[in-house]
């Protein structure tokens, strides 16, 4: 990546488009689970900061490259969610997401969070997903055989500080 990467916070009208876009570039998605990825920024949009759901936006050259959505996990002191990483198919595997993530935990600190939780599945498709977060120095802390289909588990894996 030669350009330089901005982010922000703030959610507008169309990130509902680009983040369907960008989910959808992956190919690792249903339908139904790219429609959950725009409902949270429409919830976003709906409720502002009640909704729980907060984003960061990391833009290339002017154009939306990737984004994170988390929240806190209602009841606990410090505990978040990461609901969403996912950066454009055609600017995987150049350190964007390693880059987002490292943001979103910096916010995530600053909102006086010290334990993120991520879930994803077990498929194969999955695996480098999976090497990715322990990459990031998450590690597995539980697996759900069956959750999502069968023959689909869920990995749920924690980075505490």
């Amino acid at each position: 990546m030669t350009k330089v990467v901005t982010y922000r916070q703030e959610v507008f009208d169309q990130d509902r488009e680009l983040v369907q876009a960008i989910v959808r570039s992956s190919g690792f998605f249903s339908n139904a689970e790219i429609d959950v990825a725009v409902e949270l920024v429409e919830e976003r949009l709906r409720q502002g900061e009640k909704s729980g759901y907060f984003f960061l936006f990391a833009e290339l050259g002017g154009e939306l490259a990737g984004y994170t959505c988390f929240g806190p996990i209602p009841g606990t002191r410090q505990s978040y969610d990461l609901y969403w990483l996912a950066v454009a198919d055609h600017l995987r595997h150049q350190g964007l997401g390693k880059a987002i993530l490292s943001h979103c935990e910096i916010l995530i600190g600053h909102r006086g969070g010290g334990r993120i939780y991520i879930e994803t599945s077990s498929r194969p498709q999955y695996a480098e997903t999976v090497a990715f977060y322990r990459g990031c120095g998450y590690r597995e802390t539980a697996f759900l055989e069956d959750f999502y289909a069968p023959g689909d588990g869920k990995i749920i894996m924690l980075k505490a500080w």
